[in-house]
């Protein structure tokens, strides 16, 4: 499979003071995943697919190839779709790390975007007004490196523990970025696996591959019209 996970050393070590600081927050990424070398692209004659995120789109406690997004790449090379995935996840990532990360990470142009970011925010309770000003300066900076690059929003939410109302209008940030920005939307990255047990590591935030594997099929059906050629 052509699949490049990209790896941020320093960031992640500025990852992983954040994550200390809130009990609610994701674990860093482990060493062994920290320290793999970045790989850069050598097919040019691929379109790009890029996931970005946190440690849902890293695959936080399971294998590389167990990750949704490894996974969804497995699928567009059996379809041969002539697509590169990159996985450009980092574990305990806010919207303010991956705002200054993001300009980095297009230095390459891109064809298909997946934000998946925002979580982090939400359970540490960060002000909802600095994750929609992070998520379009992300967005923005994409449109700018990368004009036809088509975007993908993934959906999150997060349990009430900050109060109902703080999650609920943390859930409606992701429909109000979307239609604000002509984004395609995946309405929600853990259907059907988010409060799961079975589903979930024994922090109850992470997939297992189990529960990856159902996150691919939810991204997957959102993505596949946007890959695969009409007939």
């Amino acid at each position: 499979m052509n699949f490049v996970r990209l790896s941020f050393v320093g960031l992640v070590a500025v990852a992983l003071t954040a994550c200390n600081s809130s009990p609610t927050a994701e674990k860093p990424a482990s060493s062994a995943a920290a320290a793999t070398p970045a790989t850069p692209a050598t097919n040019t004659t691929k379109k790009r697919l890029l996931f970005f995120g946190n440690s849902l789109t890293a695959g936080y406690g399971v294998e590389p190839e167990q990750a949704f997004p490894a996974l969804v790449g497995d699928k567009i090379d059996s379809l041969k779709l002539g697509y590169e995935v990159v996985n450009a996840g980092l574990s305990g990532e806010t919207t303010a790390g991956g705002r200054s990360r993001v300009g980095w990470i297009l230095k390459q142009p891109v064809d298909v975007f997946v934000l998946e970011l925002g979580g982090n925010d939400g359970l540490r309770g960060l002000p909802l007004s600095a994750t929609r000003e992070n998520l379009q300066g992300i967005i923005d900076t994409v449109r700018r490196r990368s004009p036809g690059a088509q975007i993908v929003l993934a959906g999150m939410q997060i349990p009430p523990n900050l109060g109902q109302s703080y999650a609920t209008d943390f859930k409606a940030i992701y429909q109000q970025m979307a239609t604000k920005n002509h984004l395609v939307l995946i309405p929600f990255l853990l259907e059907g696996v988010g409060g799961d047990r079975k589903l979930n590591q024994a922090d109850g935030i992470h997939p297992t591959p189990a529960g990856h594997r159902i996150v691919a099929r939810t991204v997957w059906a959102v993505l596949q019209p946007l890959l695969v050629p009409k007939s």
